[in-house]
């Protein structure tokens, strides 16, 4: 069981994903498209990456402007959100994502990565950055999933006993 945090961008979306425990995020991958309009290969590799890793919640990064004001950018993160909710069947979360985009560029800068090859990397690295926050302010919230979960899966375990008899 997952989080799954993604920072959406005009041709790009970064996916980073938690541990089990939902301590730390990974940068997980990048996903490309040729054009803003082509978003249905990336919600396929989304959904992919859902069933495969069994995410429980999504952490989307919210581009609001410095002045909290919601621009273009968070008007498509906005819709995206929308089309992932139904894609997914998954809960899905805005986290205010401002710099992040920095301080993901610091830590690639600090690893050693020349800028012209930190552009492969950003867009995970920011999706675990929004991943990693959202994990620091709402850990109640996630630990109610993880309780969520375990009754889930013990009551399907009961049902399967309960056949066997």
């Amino acid at each position: 069981m997952r989080v799954m945090g993604l920072d959406y961008g005009s041709k790009t979306v970064g996916v980073a994903l938690s541990d089990e425990l939902f301590m730390t995020a990974q940068p997980r991958e990048t996903i490309w498209r040729d054009r803003e309009s082509k978003i249905r290969k990336t919600l396929t590799r989304i959904e992919e990456i859902v069933r495969d890793e069994d995410v429980v919640l999504i952490v989307l990064g919210l581009p609001l402007n410095m002045d909290d004001s919601v621009g273009e950018r968070a008007e498509a993160a906005l819709a995206f959100k929308e089309r992932l909710e139904r894609r997914t069947s998954l809960e899905v979360v805005m986290s205010d994502e401002r710099l992040t985009t920095v301080a993901a560029d610091e830590m690639l800068e600090k690893m050693g990565i020349k800028p012209g090859e930190r552009k492969q990397y950003m867009d995970q690295v920011a999706a675990s950055v929004i991943l990693e926050e959202y994990m620091k302010n709402h850990k109640e919230k996630l630990e109610q999933i993880r309780r969520e979960r375990q009754n889930e899966n013990q009551k399907a375990q009961n049902e399967k006993g309960g056949e066997r008899l």
